[in-house]
């Protein structure tokens, strides 16, 4: 049960043809004269990407370069879990698990990966339910059990000692495995961190003027940019009909994000992110399905979240000492630091003029260079 099995990404071609047939005859909602990105995405450019979808881009190219890395699968707890494995030439090098989170999966790493494998040898997982790892039943979307997935994976690849990187559910997730395992994780970098959106407005008083601006964003988008996460926490059956049956309503669902969340000097998705990333990106969300699967893990891990949160104060327990963590903060972001880390507990927090959500697409060198420098830090 234990044994790790070669990959390869192979789309039949009968589902490639499927989805240009489907591409070809979208049926358009029609839209209110005069309304923009404040309703959705504008049907004008969701055609124009539509149309570039079904001609301009080229599946098979992209699957040839994630296929360029060795990929495998293993079963955890009747989880199949996918992942990329890319060994440093260098034998000593540290191990890092590379965590995802949504809407993205193992392309967010793409570009970040070459940066890296000097340094580390690089663990890039599918997370259950996301791409490649198609979920097995309920139960994946705690993330207690997903950091016991991703610990597992680490010890059947003889890694004892490791680090992890990660943004959104993956922040999650390696903040879990920094708790439950703090003597086999080295170090935890982590990008985007913000406060809880279902919590209190940010008070300005007393911010700095650059956490003014994150603060006013944070707020913005807890009253206005929270219904995705309403909708997926709440009726994710309902909405995986849609999204399992029309790739136009799966990529407006990504794409959305990819504008709301990347560097705020962008104006479209591909000014931050290029469409070809992108649309590989929901390319893999169509193909496996977990578009509909995704919303029931995010789903079940709000459903977590609040168990945990309302049962935290009951039986105060001692925990362990966590091992060192980094924060790097990109141009989107919305964190505040005394926020995110009352305590004081991170040992470096970086700031950046660029990038945001999908750090590792949008500005791969800062990451980078952020990544390297805090493990090389510890020694």
């Amino acid at each position: 049960m234990n044994e790790i099995r070669p990959f390869r990404i192979e789309i039949p071609q009968a589902d490639v043809d499927d989805l240009r047939r489907r591409l070809t005859g979208v049926r358009w909602p029609v839209e209110v004269a005069g309304t923009g990105w404040e309703r959705g995405v504008p049907l004008p450019y969701l055609k124009e990407l539509v149309e570039y979808w079904r001609d301009g881009f080229d599946w098979r190219a992209a699957e040839a370069e994630l296929n360029a890395y060795p990929q495998f699968v293993t079963t955890v707890d009747g989880q199949d879990v996918h992942f990329l494995h890319v060994r440093s030439a260098n034998p000593d090098a540290l191990p890092l698990l590379l965590l995802h989170g949504w809407p993205s999966s193992v392309v967010e790493f793409l570009d970040l990966i070459p940066l890296l494998t000097n340094e580390f040898h690089l663990v890039v997982p599918s997370l259950p339910g996301f791409g490649f790892s198609p979920l097995s039943g309920p139960g994946w979307g705690n993330l207690f059990r997903v950091a016991g997935a991703m610990a597992e994976v680490m010890t059947r690849l003889g890694y004892e000692r490791f680090a992890t990187q990660a943004g959104d559910v993956g922040a999650g997730v390696a903040g879990l495995l920094a708790m439950l395992h703090p003597d086999r994780v080295v170090g935890t970098h982590t990008n985007g961190p913000a406060p809880y959106p279902f919590g209190p407005p940010v008070e300005l008083d007393g911010l700095s003027d650059a956490e003014q601006v994150r603060a006013r964003r944070f707020n913005e988008f807890r009253e206005d940019g929270i219904g995705y996460l309403a909708l997926q926490a709440t009726r994710p059956q309902t909405l995986a009909y849609a999204l399992a049956d029309s790739p136009v309503e799966q990529l407006a669902w990504i794409a959305e994000k990819f504008r709301e969340w990347t560097d705020p000097a962008a104006d479209l998705p591909e000014d931050a992110v290029g469409r070809d990333r992108l649309l590989t990106d929901v390319s893999i969300y169509w193909f496996t399905g977990t578009g509909a699967t995704a919303a029931h893990v995010v789903y079940e891990g709000m459903q977590a979240f609040r168990q945990f949160m309302e049962s935290a104060g009951d039986q105060p327990q001692e925990l362990p000492t966590p091992p060192p963590g980094a924060v790097a903060v990109f141009a989107a972001d919305t964190s505040i630091r005394h926020l995110v880390d009352p305590m004081g507990a991170v040992v470096r927090w970086t700031e950046f003029d660029r990038g945001g959500h999908f750090a590792a697409l949008e500005a791969p060198d800062l990451l980078a260079a952020d990544v390297k420098e805090f493990f090389a830090a510890l020694g």
